[in-house]
């Protein structure tokens, strides 16, 4: 966790600040802002003359220099105006936005970036196969490296740490690797790993320190023998958990649980020639549209992913080969099996780093079943001064886009400078998995929970993407789906889209949810020929109809 606080102190002495004011004005102050002057009296003593007239003089000047300290935010009670708890994507933006009005976390580190990187290693090994159907000569097996590509990525991450320090310094904030917590609602406690405390008051408290990865507490052997995907991401080597495997044997990984960030660890494992099964315990996706759920593990069955439905883990125990025996209960028939892997991978969600921040003795609200902290739509907590913002807000979407943007929203706010508020509908996303899956707005089952199953059209369309005819792949999965309000003019409430380049496809659709688009915006637009996004203008059928929704032509 780190501190991150504006390095200018408030607590100036007033007298200085003046005499600093009229030094660097450098020109001739308004007659009505000059500060009285002094007049030496022929007696012994000098005295000061105030007249009527100075008398404004003063009170006007004085008005001025507070008028000045009020704008920005020196109360001279604290060493800072605002302290960000969190170095995470959020919590970068958050400081530096400060300090225009008056180091990577999760994203960088362990998520966003190196997922995918990865992702795209292993679109390169699919697109190498393509090759040979293009008229690339390519003789011999092709073989993935794990070493060199973790060497690339990790240096690409280090190269981004170094860049927001750089940026920190440039922006003129000041970074303190500490893990830090709260003593009251002004004062943050930093701890250094030596365990040097410094202790730092700040008239706004902001925490961003978003969440670490769960391990499940309730399977033996789960946290001894398992990893995470914080961990998958930095290793070195993937024999590095099974000593008695070579380089040369395809590792045979588990992944339990079936979240995105499964499906997009399992899909890149895969992709890289590893064995690789997920397994789920309910349903894939949860949150996202259920039809294009099964879609996009329908392909990764076809792409080698394997899965194991309606299953919970029981143990895991290692073996003296090095191997993790796993046992588990198929909930369907309630037998036990077992298998070995050479990895086990949790990936079960993300708890949010509250507990060590001593946030229950300073009264902030916490939802007890998820441990997050409750928020208001302007990021406040229950305490005044003290917000929140990102993974660690109940309810708040887990993305990196929209805690940034929330966090600049924030710092502008608590400047002065705006009262716009983060706008948390209809953010777009997407699932980095072998075929991409990209959305914006409501899922069908959630549109229909809303305007029931009368009061919504949805559009459809299975489509081919130009890249896979000459490669011959299979496109049985690649799929677009509108969901519209069925009455007026048809207001588009989701998109969802599935195929090559999902998320530069759907970036540009999020736009138009903005604006309020409509079926009609959607159909008067032009598309870009020969290419995946353009045929989610032209989709026409309607499940209602039942007709046949492939795309058979231009």
């Amino acid at each position: 966790m780190h501190v991150i606080g504006n390095i200018i102190p408030l607590s100036y002495p007033i007298i200085i600040i003046i005499i600093h004011w009229l030094s660097s004005m450098g020109q001739q102050l308004p007659d009505h802002l000059q500060p009285p002057q002094k007049s030496i009296h022929p007696s012994i003593h000098p005295s000061i003359h105030l007249s009527d007239r100075n008398i404004i003089r003063l009170i006007s000047f004085i008005i001025y220099i507070i008028s000045i300290l009020s704008l920005n935010n020196h109360t001279g009670k604290y060493d800072y105006d605002l302290v960000v708890i969190g170095g995470g994507s959020g919590g970068l933006a958050c400081s530096k936005e400060g300090t225009k009005w008056g180091l990577g976390g999760t994203c960088v580190n362990v998520g966003c970036i190196p997922k995918k990187l990865m992702h795209q290693a292993a679109l390169l090994g699919a697109a190498v196969k393509d090759a040979k159907k293009y008229g690339w000569q390519i003789t011999g097996p092709v073989c993935h490296d794990w070493a060199t590509m973790a060497e690339a990525v990790h240096n690409h991450v280090r190269s981004l740490n170094w860049g927001h320090r750089v940026q920190l310094q440039d922006k003129k904030v000041k970074y303190l690797n500490l893990k830090g917590s709260l003593v009251d609602k002004h004062t943050v406690k930093g701890l250094s790993k030596a365990g040097k405390e410094t202790i730092l008051t700040a008239k706004n408290v902001v925490i961003a320190s978003g969440g670490r990865p769960k391990c499940p507490t309730n399977v033996p052997g789960a946290m001894e023998h398992g990893i995470t995907s914080d961990d998958i991401f930095w290793l070195k080597n993937l024999c590095v958990y099974s000593p008695s495997v070579h380089a040369n044997q395809a590792l045979e990984s588990l992944t339990c649980c079936c979240s995105d960030v499964a499906l997009e660890c399992a899909g890149f494992l895969t992709g890289v020639g590893m064995d690789t099964t997920v397994m789920v315990r309910s349903i894939a996706l949860r949150g996202f549209d259920q039809q294009i759920a099964g879609l996009v593990t329908d392909y990764m069955k076809t792409y080698g992913t394997k899965f194991a439905w309606k299953c919970v883990p029981k143990r895991v125990d290692k073996l003296s080969s090095g191997a993790l025996q796993v046992t588990w209960t198929d909930t369907q028939t309630g037998n036990d099996h077992k298998d070995t892997f050479d990895s086990v991978l949790w990936a079960v969600g993300r708890a949010p780093e509250t507990k060590a921040l001593g946030l229950d003795k300073l009264g902030v609200q916490l939802n007890k079943e998820t441990g997050k902290i409750v928020l208001g739509a302007d990021e406040s907590t229950s305490v005044p001064n003290i917000y929140a913002f990102g993974d660690i807000g109940e309810g708040r979407p887990e993305l990196t886009p929209t805690a940034i943007k929330a966090g600049k929203l924030l710092a502008q706010r608590l400047a002065g400078q705006t009262t716009e508020l983060m706008n948390y509908d209809s953010v777009a996303t997407t699932v980095f998995t072998p075929l991409e899956y990209g959305c914006v707005g409501l899922s069908e089952e959630e549109a229909e929970k809303r305007h029931g199953k009368d009061g919504i059209e949805v559009y459809h369309a299975f489509y081919k993407p130009l890249e896979f005819t000459v490669a011959e792949r299979d496109a049985s999965q690649c799929y677009i789906k509108v969901v519209c309000e069925r009455a007026g003019d048809q207001k588009i409430l989701g998109l969802h889209f599935t195929g090559p380049n999902a998320g530069e496809v759907t970036q540009g659709f999020a736009m138009g949810f903005q604006c309020g688009a409509t079926y009609s915006h959607l159909l008067q637009t032009v598309g870009i020929h020969p290419t995946c996004a353009e045929e989610v203008v032209k989709v026409n059928i309607t499940k209602r109809s039942g007709l046949d929704a492939t795309v058979t032509g231009c």
